[in-house]
């Protein structure tokens, strides 16, 4: 397995690691193991061999970029990166090859990251799966939209990958796959040159092996570093809404929560706010119109080459009203409004990520409603990965905290990891 990136990071500072050597085990890796995940659908071998020649030189001459000097990292195939063709999961008809970075990937490649490629994401990053499979038990799903990114972590080809969230595409993945996913507050990292789904709902997110390379990641991406020193957190338990989950999951995130408290956090059972009821057929509403604005103005009123979610989610939004739309929003806020006084009481909630393991088969990407929330209402979250179900697959817990708190939620992750001890790995 590749080494953590603030391992790796550490061996290229000292000179025992050469980014040359690590780009070449990522891309042994990824010819060995991809073939039958199918999480890149364009590696860019020359160019990471050329970025990692001129990291290695850079290091050794003492002219070390960044934190993320020399570390390989996978980008979901919705970012434009210079010179890399850009698919969106998509037909031809979508294709385009960007002669600029996305400012989210022009910051990693300031810190020093090498570009290896495209991940696979579903169709516009929505339902229509992609052909990724999950790479614990290849006949399950990884998860979607950021299908690929998760894959890449968890078979070990990259020790980074960017993804994105508009309703539960960066963390329920992370859940599926096994690794931890990080959704921060919307808006703190940048979404230009990123193929929007829902503008105002769509945040910028990673995959990591552990919370430190994840909050490392992110601090990078955000343009300001985020402390993630571990620390003992005031939980909420949303008892009512944990049993939404099947036995077995709910049965594991009590399971934690005991854990947690009995290793110094202050765990409480609570209620969410009935606000809450209201907010998924809002946060829904505002997605299928944003989805038809951005579709129909780039490629027209034909929907005919888009697959059939998609179609239909353009359909749906330009049925919806102004009036609706406008009344949506308004939901949005007031449910983020209740929230802050739980936020206030609480560092962090304690949920599912999803209300199973990842599903059978590849024709669904899984359930979102226990991620959707905190898209909605832009709340930053973290998929901790935390145990193994009874068929195999992973387990993980969701934590949650209020917006613009990630040094919060990243210090109650860290410290959660660490009492939870999770280290487990697919097979192959």
């Amino acid at each position: 397995m590749i080494p953590t990136i603030a391992d790796a990071a550490a061996g290229v500072r000292q000179g025992s690691l050469s980014p040359v050597e690590l780009v070449e085990v990522c891309l042994a890796r990824i010819r060995a193991a991809d073939p039958a995940l199918g999480a890149w659908v364009h590696v860019d071998e020359p160019g990471a061999r050329v970025a990692a020649r001129e990291r290695a030189a850079d290091a050794r001459a003492g002219r070390l970029r960044g934190p993320l000097h020399g570390i390989p990292v996978g980008v979901k195939d919705i970012f434009h990166v210079a010179g890399m063709p850009t698919t969106a999961g998509a037909g031809p008809f979508a294709h385009e090859t960007p002669s600029e970075d996305a400012p989210a990937v022009g910051r990693l490649r300031a810190a020093g990251a090498v570009i290896l490629g495209k991940t696979a994401t579903t169709e516009f990053a929505y339902l229509d799966p992609a052909a990724t499979r999950n790479p614990w038990n290849r006949e399950h799903t990884p998860g979607g939209s950021s299908s690929g990114s998760a894959a890449a972590v968890a078979a070990g080809m990259v020790p980074l990958a960017l993804g994105t969230q508009t309703v539960g595409s960066v963390l329920r993945p992370a859940a599926y796959c096994g690794v931890v996913g990080i959704k921060p507050t919307h808006g703190l990292v940048p979404t230009e040159g990123v193929i929007p789904l829902a503008w105002s709902l769509d945040h910028v997110g990673c995959f990591a092996r552990s919370v430190p390379d994840a909050a490392l990641a992110l601090g990078v991406l955000a343009g300001r570093a985020l402390d993630a020193r571990p620390a003992p957190p005031t939980v909420g338990l949303p008892a009512a809404w944990v049993e939404q989950a099947t036995p077995e999951v709910a049965a594991h995130v009590r399971q934690v929560a005991r854990q947690l408290q009995r290793a110094g956090a202050r765990v409480e059972e609570m209620s969410l706010p009935p606000a809450l009821d209201r907010l998924e057929e809002a946060g829904r509403t505002v997605l299928r119109v944003e989805a038809a604005v951005y579709h129909t103005g780039r490629f027209g009123a034909d929907l005919s080459q888009h697959r059939a979610g998609v179609a239909e989610l353009i359909r749906s939004g330009l049925a919806v009203s102004g009036a609706d739309y406008v009344r949506a929003n308004r939901v949005r806020r007031a449910c983020r409004d209740a929230m802050a006084a739980v936020f206030a009481r609480y560092a962090i909630l304690l949920t599912p990520v999803a209300p199973a393991p990842a599903p059978p088969g590849l024709a669904s990407t899984g359930d979102p409603r226990f991620c959707a929330p905190w898209s909605f209402i832009g709340a930053p979250a973290v998929s901790l990965p935390s145990g193994i179900a009874t068929t195999g697959l992973p387990l993980a817990v969701q934590l949650v905290a209020g917006p613009e708190r990630e040094a919060e939620l990243l210090a109650a992750a860290a410290w959660s990891e660490r009492v939870i001890g999770f280290a487990a790995e697919p097979h192959g």
